[in-house]
């Protein structure tokens, strides 16, 4: 939903706006890629991995667990690449324009025959490291706090409103749960700054699905707790419908209100899936 708010309120204000395709189809990528993390043990455990004689069910859960393990590694092993071709290797590629020549813009009026141009100052704005890593740290912890307050009431919420859990945890914590990072995003797009904007929007859900998810796996494994990749057909359906809808808004390197109102209405759509699933 966020991404679709975000060419929304940036198409707005202008017509049409431009960003980064090497950064935008680097993410619908690895979305993809995450969608087969996903897949492989969900589809093993629907049609191949079926017990079939009573004791046979532990050795299949094993299975599906081992299998778990290793693409949660993968994926991990793929994210911690991705940070590195990134900000190391191939940096170069998903520099961002706007931010970068923001203090060199010009605003051109005409005046006749002359043509006059006048600078865009910008006051200088920065932050050393130690105090961005202090205030990074205290925000951490503040999420963790609050987040813990939010799913201790989140069972009261679903026998007051009737609704699933699945409904809540899918699009209510997500919307609720990300606002921070949501309202940067529209921000950021508002004032014409669609790389940074889409960065926030792709790069969440990209990581929640290649990071934050293997991250749970492993967690599941040192606490003995475990936690496989098994999903249901319709939650894979989901963020692969989401990845194409993605890719295909996105591969031309621009975007209007209007493709932001399509994604906007997918993200609806999906949420009344959810809605009534129990």
């Amino acid at each position: 939903m966020i991404f679709g708010l975000s060419l929304f309120v940036g198409g707005l204000r202008q017509k049409e706006q431009f960003f980064n395709k090497e950064n935008t189809g680097y993410q619908a990528s690895m979305l993809f890629l995450a969608i087969i993390g996903l897949a492989i043990p969900t589809m093993l455990a629907i049609n191949l991995l079926r017990p079939t004689t009573e004791g046979s069910l532990a050795e299949v859960q094993r299975n599906i667990q081992l299998v778990s393990d290793v693409l949660a590694s993968v994926l991990l092993g793929v994210y911690i690449a991705s940070i590195m071709f990134t900000f190391v290797t191939h940096k170069h590629l998903f520099a961002i324009p706007s931010m970068e020549m923001e203090g060199e813009k010009r605003q051109k009026t005409t005046n006749g025959d002359n043509k006059i141009y006048k600078e865009i100052d910008r006051p200088d704005f920065s932050w050393s490291k130690k105090k961005c890593i202090l205030l990074l740290g205290a925000s951490v912890i503040g999420v963790v706090l609050v987040s813990e307050v939010l799913v201790s009431t989140i069972e009261v919420a679903i026998k007051d409103f009737g609704v699933s859990e699945i409904f809540v945890g899918a699009i209510i914590v997500g919307v609720v749960g990300n606002a921070a990072e949501h309202s940067s995003a529209i921000m950021f797009a508002r004032k014409g700054q669609l790389d940074l904007s889409i960065g926030i929007a792709a790069g969440s859900g990209t990581q929640i699905a290649i990071f934050v998810v293997p991250i749970l796996v492993i967690a599941g494994i040192l606490l003995n707790k475990p936690f496989s990749l098994v999903f249901t057909v319709y939650e894979l359906a989901v963020v692969f419908l989401s990845a194409i809808i993605l890719n295909l808004i996105a591969h031309d390197g621009k975007s209007n209100w209007f493709e932001g109102i399509m994604l906007t209405s997918v993200y609806f759509m999906i949420a009344v899936g959810f809605f009534f699933i129990k």
